[in-house]
Protein backbone atom coordinates (compact mmCIF):
# COMPACT_ATOMS: atom_id res chain seq x y z
CA UNK A 1 0.00 0.00 0.00
CA UNK A 2 2.84 2.79 0.93
CA UNK A 3 4.60 1.45 -2.04
CA UNK A 4 1.39 2.19 -4.06
CA UNK A 5 0.75 5.49 -3.07
CA UNK A 6 4.22 6.59 -3.48
CA UNK A 7 4.46 5.77 -7.05
CA UNK A 8 1.36 8.00 -7.08
CA UNK A 9 3.14 10.45 -5.73
CA UNK A 10 5.89 10.59 -8.25
CA UNK A 11 3.27 9.59 -11.44
CA UNK A 12 4.44 11.25 -14.89
CA UNK A 13 1.47 12.51 -15.30
CA UNK A 14 2.31 15.31 -13.29
CA UNK A 15 5.45 16.30 -13.57
CA UNK A 16 5.27 19.62 -12.41
CA UNK A 17 4.65 18.31 -8.99
CA UNK A 18 6.73 15.72 -8.20
CA UNK A 19 7.95 15.89 -4.97
CA UNK A 20 10.52 15.02 -2.34
CA UNK A 21 10.57 12.94 0.53
CA UNK A 22 11.55 16.12 2.54
CA UNK A 23 8.78 18.65 1.14
CA UNK A 24 5.40 16.08 0.35
CA UNK A 25 2.62 14.78 3.49
CA UNK A 26 -0.85 13.65 2.22
CA UNK A 27 -3.88 14.94 3.21
CA UNK A 28 -6.76 12.33 3.18
CA UNK A 29 -10.17 13.35 1.86
CA UNK A 30 -9.00 17.38 2.50
CA UNK A 31 -8.19 17.12 6.39
CA UNK A 32 -4.98 17.59 7.51
CA UNK A 33 -4.56 14.97 9.64
CA UNK A 34 -7.17 12.37 7.86
CA UNK A 35 -7.58 10.25 11.69
CA UNK A 36 -10.61 12.03 11.96
CA UNK A 37 -11.74 9.81 9.01
CA UNK A 38 -9.45 6.66 8.48
CA UNK A 39 -11.23 4.60 10.73
CA UNK A 40 -10.82 0.78 9.79
CA UNK A 41 -10.56 1.12 5.90
CA UNK A 42 -7.00 0.22 5.28
CA UNK A 43 -6.90 2.25 2.19
CA UNK A 44 -7.07 5.45 4.40
CA UNK A 45 -5.03 3.83 6.99
CA UNK A 46 -2.38 3.44 4.49
CA UNK A 47 -2.32 7.09 3.62
CA UNK A 48 -2.44 8.12 6.93
CA UNK A 49 0.55 5.90 7.68
CA UNK A 50 2.09 7.60 4.75
CA UNK A 51 1.48 10.97 6.32
CA UNK A 52 2.96 10.59 9.11
CA UNK A 53 5.96 8.95 8.32
CA UNK A 54 8.08 12.82 8.41
CA UNK A 55 7.32 13.78 4.66
CA UNK A 56 6.87 17.58 5.76
CA UNK A 57 5.17 19.92 3.77
CA UNK A 58 1.45 19.37 2.82
CA UNK A 59 -0.08 18.58 -0.52
CA UNK A 60 -3.42 18.55 -0.72
CA UNK A 61 -5.20 16.07 -3.52
CA UNK A 62 -9.35 15.61 -4.21
CA UNK A 63 -10.36 11.88 -5.27
CA UNK A 64 -13.72 9.92 -6.62
CA UNK A 65 -13.55 7.05 -5.09
CA UNK A 66 -16.05 3.73 -5.10
CA UNK A 67 -16.78 2.42 -1.76
CA UNK A 68 -17.39 -0.98 -2.94
CA UNK A 69 -14.37 -1.52 -4.99
CA UNK A 70 -11.48 -3.42 -3.20
CA UNK A 71 -8.92 -2.09 -2.23
CA UNK A 72 -6.57 -2.28 -4.67
CA UNK A 73 -8.90 -1.21 -7.38
CA UNK A 74 -9.43 1.75 -5.67
CA UNK A 75 -5.76 2.48 -5.62
CA UNK A 76 -5.86 2.02 -9.62
CA UNK A 77 -8.92 4.45 -10.44
CA UNK A 78 -7.95 7.29 -8.24
CA UNK A 79 -7.62 10.57 -9.75
CA UNK A 80 -5.15 12.98 -8.27
CA UNK A 81 -4.90 16.75 -8.72
CA UNK A 82 -1.79 18.41 -6.72
CA UNK A 83 -1.66 21.54 -5.72
CA UNK A 84 1.52 22.06 -3.17
CA UNK A 85 0.91 24.20 -0.37
CA UNK A 86 2.77 27.42 0.79
CA UNK A 87 6.38 27.07 3.11
CA UNK A 88 5.69 28.60 5.98
CA UNK A 89 6.35 32.12 6.53
CA UNK A 90 6.36 32.85 10.33
CA UNK A 91 6.19 35.95 12.28
CA UNK A 92 7.21 35.65 16.84
CA UNK A 93 6.34 38.70 18.39
CA UNK A 94 7.80 39.36 21.92
CA UNK A 95 10.78 36.90 20.50
CA UNK A 96 13.15 38.80 22.86
CA UNK A 97 11.49 36.41 25.88
CA UNK A 98 12.92 32.87 26.54
CA UNK A 99 10.00 31.52 25.04
CA UNK A 100 10.39 33.06 21.95
CA UNK A 101 14.13 32.85 21.96
CA UNK A 102 13.77 28.93 22.38
CA UNK A 103 10.81 28.75 20.01
CA UNK A 104 12.86 30.17 17.49
CA UNK A 105 15.55 27.80 17.83
CA UNK A 106 13.65 25.23 17.39
CA UNK A 107 12.17 26.78 14.52
CA UNK A 108 15.40 27.21 12.25
CA UNK A 109 16.10 23.48 12.31
CA UNK A 110 13.09 23.12 10.50
CA UNK A 111 13.34 23.00 6.63
CA UNK A 112 9.15 24.33 5.95
CA UNK A 113 9.60 27.20 8.18
CA UNK A 114 11.73 29.02 5.20
CA UNK A 115 11.04 32.12 6.71
CA UNK A 116 11.28 33.56 10.17
CA UNK A 117 10.80 37.33 11.62
CA UNK A 118 11.15 37.76 15.29
CA UNK A 119 10.30 40.93 16.70
CA UNK A 120 10.01 42.85 20.30
CA UNK A 121 10.53 46.12 21.74
CA UNK A 122 14.09 45.64 21.97
CA UNK A 123 15.84 43.68 19.03
CA UNK A 124 15.87 40.00 19.58
CA UNK A 125 18.94 38.14 19.69
CA UNK A 126 19.18 35.86 16.76
CA UNK A 127 19.71 32.06 17.37
CA UNK A 128 23.29 30.46 16.88
CA UNK A 129 22.56 28.27 14.26
CA UNK A 130 20.25 31.45 12.30
CA UNK A 131 19.97 31.79 8.41
CA UNK A 132 19.92 34.03 6.46
CA UNK A 133 16.45 33.96 5.63
CA UNK A 134 15.46 34.90 9.35
CA UNK A 135 15.21 38.24 10.65
CA UNK A 136 15.33 40.13 13.75
CA UNK A 137 12.89 43.94 13.95
CA UNK A 138 13.16 45.97 16.85
CA UNK A 139 10.03 47.91 17.55
CA UNK A 140 6.81 48.86 19.41
CA UNK A 141 3.07 46.47 18.29
CA UNK A 142 1.25 49.88 19.79
CA UNK A 143 2.46 51.55 16.74
CA UNK A 144 -0.06 51.08 13.25
CA UNK A 145 3.05 51.81 11.02
CA UNK A 146 5.28 48.84 12.70
CA UNK A 147 1.79 46.45 12.21
CA UNK A 148 1.96 47.83 8.62
CA UNK A 149 5.48 46.74 7.89
CA UNK A 150 5.65 43.58 9.99
CA UNK A 151 1.53 41.95 8.95
CA UNK A 152 2.13 41.44 5.13
CA UNK A 153 -0.19 39.15 3.20
CA UNK A 154 2.70 36.44 2.90
CA UNK A 155 2.62 35.22 6.39
CA UNK A 156 1.23 31.75 7.48
CA UNK A 157 1.52 31.71 11.15
CA UNK A 158 1.69 34.30 13.59
CA UNK A 159 3.12 33.49 17.09
CA UNK A 160 1.91 36.12 19.26
CA UNK A 161 4.01 35.51 22.66
CA UNK A 162 4.46 39.48 23.31
CA UNK A 163 3.18 40.81 26.70
CA UNK A 164 3.35 42.61 30.12
CA UNK A 165 3.89 39.92 32.66
CA UNK A 166 1.06 39.60 35.53
CA UNK A 167 2.64 41.14 38.30
CA UNK A 168 3.43 44.49 36.26
CA UNK A 169 0.06 44.56 34.82
CA UNK A 170 -1.37 45.05 38.04
CA UNK A 171 0.66 47.63 39.08
CA UNK A 172 0.37 49.74 35.78
CA UNK A 173 -3.14 49.54 34.53
CA UNK A 174 -2.72 51.56 31.47
CA UNK A 175 0.34 49.54 30.60
CA UNK A 176 -1.27 46.54 30.53
CA UNK A 177 -4.02 47.44 28.19
CA UNK A 178 -1.98 49.48 26.12
CA UNK A 179 0.14 45.64 25.34
CA UNK A 180 -1.92 43.43 26.37
CA UNK A 181 -5.04 44.53 24.86
CA UNK A 182 -4.68 47.12 22.51
CA UNK A 183 -1.50 45.99 20.90
CA UNK A 184 -3.22 42.04 20.61
CA UNK A 185 -6.21 44.38 18.97
CA UNK A 186 -4.24 45.87 16.56
CA UNK A 187 -1.98 43.01 15.32
CA UNK A 188 -5.56 40.77 14.93
CA UNK A 189 -7.43 43.67 13.27
CA UNK A 190 -4.10 43.90 10.49
CA UNK A 191 -3.89 40.45 10.06
CA UNK A 192 -7.69 39.58 9.41
CA UNK A 193 -7.99 42.43 6.52
CA UNK A 194 -4.05 42.08 4.97
CA UNK A 195 -3.46 38.16 5.34
CA UNK A 196 -7.41 36.55 6.51
CA UNK A 197 -7.29 32.93 7.35
CA UNK A 198 -3.48 33.65 8.57
CA UNK A 199 -3.19 30.99 11.31
CA UNK A 200 -2.70 32.98 15.04
CA UNK A 201 -1.21 31.06 17.89
CA UNK A 202 -1.88 32.90 20.55
CA UNK A 203 -0.44 32.45 23.89
CA UNK A 204 -2.80 33.12 26.65
CA UNK A 205 -2.83 31.75 30.66
CA UNK A 206 -4.32 30.08 33.18
CA UNK A 207 -4.72 33.30 35.23
CA UNK A 208 -8.04 34.10 33.18
CA UNK A 209 -9.51 31.56 35.99
CA UNK A 210 -10.11 33.23 39.46
CA UNK A 211 -9.95 30.85 42.20
CA UNK A 212 -11.89 27.70 41.38
CA UNK A 213 -15.42 27.45 42.28
CA UNK A 214 -14.32 24.06 43.93
CA UNK A 215 -11.33 23.97 45.70
CA UNK A 216 -8.87 20.75 45.32
CA UNK A 217 -11.73 19.85 41.74
CA UNK A 218 -9.43 20.04 38.42
CA UNK A 219 -10.62 22.58 36.27
CA UNK A 220 -11.89 22.03 31.97
CA UNK A 221 -11.93 24.53 29.48
CA UNK A 222 -16.04 24.63 30.28
CA UNK A 223 -15.38 26.06 33.62
CA UNK A 224 -16.38 30.03 32.93
CA UNK A 225 -13.31 32.36 33.62
CA UNK A 226 -13.56 34.67 36.42
CA UNK A 227 -10.31 36.39 35.89
CA UNK A 228 -8.66 37.71 39.41
CA UNK A 229 -6.41 39.99 38.04
CA UNK A 230 -6.04 42.96 35.41
CA UNK A 231 -3.32 40.64 33.16
CA UNK A 232 -6.26 37.40 32.92
CA UNK A 233 -9.02 39.37 31.86
CA UNK A 234 -6.98 41.36 29.18
CA UNK A 235 -5.71 37.93 28.05
CA UNK A 236 -9.61 36.61 28.25
CA UNK A 237 -10.65 39.76 26.03
CA UNK A 238 -8.18 38.64 23.08
CA UNK A 239 -9.40 35.00 23.48
CA UNK A 240 -12.56 36.18 22.63
CA UNK A 241 -11.35 38.02 20.06
CA UNK A 242 -9.38 35.54 18.60
CA UNK A 243 -12.21 32.80 18.90
CA UNK A 244 -14.56 35.13 17.48
CA UNK A 245 -12.63 36.25 14.59
CA UNK A 246 -11.74 32.04 13.83
CA UNK A 247 -15.41 31.81 14.31
CA UNK A 248 -16.39 33.81 11.06
CA UNK A 249 -13.16 32.58 9.45
CA UNK A 250 -10.89 35.91 9.11
CA UNK A 251 -8.52 34.30 11.41
CA UNK A 252 -7.23 30.69 12.15
CA UNK A 253 -6.80 31.35 15.95
CA UNK A 254 -5.37 28.80 18.52
CA UNK A 255 -5.77 29.64 21.86
CA UNK A 256 -2.99 28.21 24.47
CA UNK A 257 -3.58 29.04 28.05
CA UNK A 258 0.03 28.16 29.54
CA UNK A 259 0.95 26.90 32.82
CA UNK A 260 3.56 28.86 34.93
CA UNK A 261 6.82 28.01 32.87
CA UNK A 262 9.59 27.18 35.23
CA UNK A 263 12.43 27.50 35.41
CA UNK A 264 13.10 30.61 33.44
CA UNK A 265 16.39 31.55 32.71
CA UNK A 266 18.26 35.40 32.90
CA UNK A 267 16.62 37.73 35.01
CA UNK A 268 13.32 38.10 37.49
CA UNK A 269 10.44 39.10 35.15
CA UNK A 270 6.99 41.50 36.26
CA UNK A 271 4.79 38.37 36.53
CA UNK A 272 3.94 37.81 40.31
CA UNK A 273 5.02 33.89 39.35
CA UNK A 274 8.72 35.32 38.85
CA UNK A 275 9.74 33.77 42.13
CA UNK A 276 8.94 30.46 41.25
CA UNK A 277 11.95 30.28 39.10
CA UNK A 278 13.93 32.59 40.96
CA UNK A 279 13.74 29.95 44.06
CA UNK A 280 15.69 27.51 41.71
CA UNK A 281 17.29 29.67 39.34
CA UNK A 282 19.38 32.39 42.12
CA UNK A 283 20.18 29.58 44.50
CA UNK A 284 21.77 26.90 41.95
CA UNK A 285 23.70 30.00 40.94
CA UNK A 286 24.95 30.66 44.23
CA UNK A 287 23.06 33.90 44.79
CA UNK A 288 19.83 34.65 47.43
CA UNK A 289 16.20 34.62 46.73
CA UNK A 290 13.23 35.36 47.91
CA UNK A 291 10.19 33.55 48.73
CA UNK A 292 6.96 35.81 48.77
CA UNK A 293 4.35 33.42 49.41
CA UNK A 294 3.27 30.37 51.81
CA UNK A 295 4.98 27.17 51.31
CA UNK A 296 1.40 25.51 51.31
CA UNK A 297 0.43 27.07 48.01
CA UNK A 298 0.85 24.93 45.21
CA UNK A 299 1.16 26.23 41.18
CA UNK A 300 0.42 24.59 37.81
CA UNK A 301 3.79 24.40 36.29
CA UNK A 302 4.97 23.15 33.23
CA UNK A 303 8.88 23.08 31.44
CA UNK A 304 9.69 25.39 29.10
CA UNK A 305 10.92 22.70 26.68
CA UNK A 306 7.87 21.13 27.01
CA UNK A 307 6.14 24.31 26.32
CA UNK A 308 7.90 24.89 22.87
CA UNK A 309 6.91 21.19 21.82
CA UNK A 310 3.42 22.30 22.58
CA UNK A 311 3.53 25.75 20.79
CA UNK A 312 4.78 23.69 17.54
CA UNK A 313 2.30 21.00 17.98
CA UNK A 314 -0.52 24.21 18.18
CA UNK A 315 1.06 25.39 14.56
CA UNK A 316 0.30 22.06 13.01
CA UNK A 317 -3.28 21.10 14.28
CA UNK A 318 -5.86 21.49 11.24
CA UNK A 319 -8.84 23.61 12.26
CA UNK A 320 -11.80 20.83 11.78
CA UNK A 321 -9.89 19.27 14.93
CA UNK A 322 -11.15 21.43 17.43
CA UNK A 323 -14.30 20.79 18.42
CA UNK A 324 -17.35 22.65 19.37
CA UNK A 325 -15.84 26.06 17.94
CA UNK A 326 -13.24 26.55 20.70
CA UNK A 327 -10.08 27.47 20.00
CA UNK A 328 -8.80 27.32 23.69
CA UNK A 329 -7.12 24.77 25.11
CA UNK A 330 -5.83 24.42 28.72
CA UNK A 331 -1.99 23.22 28.21
CA UNK A 332 -0.69 20.05 30.17
CA UNK A 333 1.44 20.81 33.31
CA UNK A 334 1.69 19.50 36.90
CA UNK A 335 0.49 20.67 39.79
CA UNK A 336 3.75 21.32 42.62
CA UNK A 337 3.78 22.98 45.95
CA UNK A 338 5.90 25.14 47.16
CA UNK A 339 7.12 22.39 49.60
CA UNK A 340 8.01 19.83 46.87
CA UNK A 341 9.61 22.87 44.85
CA UNK A 342 12.15 23.06 47.69
CA UNK A 343 11.99 19.62 48.42
CA UNK A 344 13.84 18.95 44.64
CA UNK A 345 15.90 22.43 44.87
CA UNK A 346 17.71 20.59 48.02
CA UNK A 347 17.78 17.20 45.65
CA UNK A 348 19.54 18.72 43.21
CA UNK A 349 21.65 21.71 44.76
CA UNK A 350 22.03 20.39 48.73
CA UNK A 351 20.88 22.30 51.60
CA UNK A 352 23.21 24.97 50.45
CA UNK A 353 21.29 26.22 48.01
CA UNK A 354 18.08 25.48 50.15
CA UNK A 355 19.53 28.18 52.60
CA UNK A 356 19.68 31.00 50.11
CA UNK A 357 15.69 30.98 49.83
CA UNK A 358 14.57 33.94 52.30
CA UNK A 359 10.11 33.73 53.02
CA UNK A 360 9.27 37.11 52.92
CA UNK A 361 5.55 37.26 52.46
CA UNK A 362 4.18 39.73 49.89
CA UNK A 363 0.67 40.71 50.19
CA UNK A 364 -0.30 41.63 47.01
CA UNK A 365 2.21 38.61 45.09
CA UNK A 366 0.37 36.48 46.81
CA UNK A 367 -3.07 37.05 46.53
CA UNK A 368 -2.50 37.39 42.64
CA UNK A 369 -0.92 33.60 42.69
CA UNK A 370 -3.79 32.35 45.41
CA UNK A 371 -6.77 33.40 42.99
CA UNK A 372 -4.78 31.28 40.50
CA UNK A 373 -6.28 27.07 40.00
CA UNK A 374 -3.52 24.47 40.25
CA UNK A 375 -5.12 21.52 39.36
CA UNK A 376 -6.58 20.93 35.37
CA UNK A 377 -7.93 18.28 33.59
CA UNK A 378 -6.28 18.27 30.10
CA UNK A 379 -8.18 15.48 28.43
CA UNK A 380 -8.88 18.31 25.24
CA UNK A 381 -5.13 18.83 24.89
CA UNK A 382 -4.27 15.12 25.28
CA UNK A 383 -7.04 14.58 22.39
CA UNK A 384 -5.58 17.20 20.47
CA UNK A 385 -1.88 15.68 20.82
CA UNK A 386 -0.60 18.05 23.14
CA UNK A 387 2.74 16.37 24.75
CA UNK A 388 2.34 15.85 28.93
CA UNK A 389 5.19 17.56 31.04
CA UNK A 390 7.43 15.20 33.28
CA UNK A 391 8.85 15.35 37.23
CA UNK A 392 9.82 18.29 38.52
CA UNK A 393 12.90 16.74 38.86
CA UNK A 394 13.42 15.87 35.00
CA UNK A 395 12.62 19.59 34.84
CA UNK A 396 15.68 21.07 36.85
CA UNK A 397 17.80 18.35 35.83
CA UNK A 398 16.56 20.07 31.40
CA UNK A 399 17.26 23.26 32.78
CA UNK A 400 20.81 22.74 34.05
CA UNK A 401 21.70 21.00 30.79
CA UNK A 402 20.17 24.24 28.60
CA UNK A 403 21.27 26.94 30.34
CA UNK A 404 23.75 25.39 33.17
CA UNK A 405 24.58 27.31 36.77
CA UNK A 406 27.62 28.41 38.34
CA UNK A 407 27.16 25.79 41.08
CA UNK A 408 30.10 23.29 40.93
Amino acid sequence: MKQAAKSMLTDPQFPEHKPTRSHVSVQVLGLAHGLTTAGTDPFKRGLFRLMTKGWGTEWKYTTTLSPTLPCAQRTCLMTFRWKKMSEMNILITGAGGFIGQALAASLVQEAKATTITLTDVVEPAAPDSARPTLRCVQGDLTSQDLCDSLLTKDLTHVFLLHGIMSGAAEADLELGIKVNLDATRRVLDTLRIVSPGVRVIFTSTTAVYGPPPSPGLPLTEANAPCPGSSYGAQKLISETLLNDYSRRGLLDGRVVRLPTVLVRPGKATGAASSFASGIFREPLNGQKSILPVSKDLSLWICSPRTIVKNLLQARDIPKEAYQGGSRVVNLPGVTVSINEMLEALKAIGGQEALDLVEEKRDTLTEKIVESWPAKYDTLKAKQLGFTEDGTLEQTLKDYIEDYGTTQT
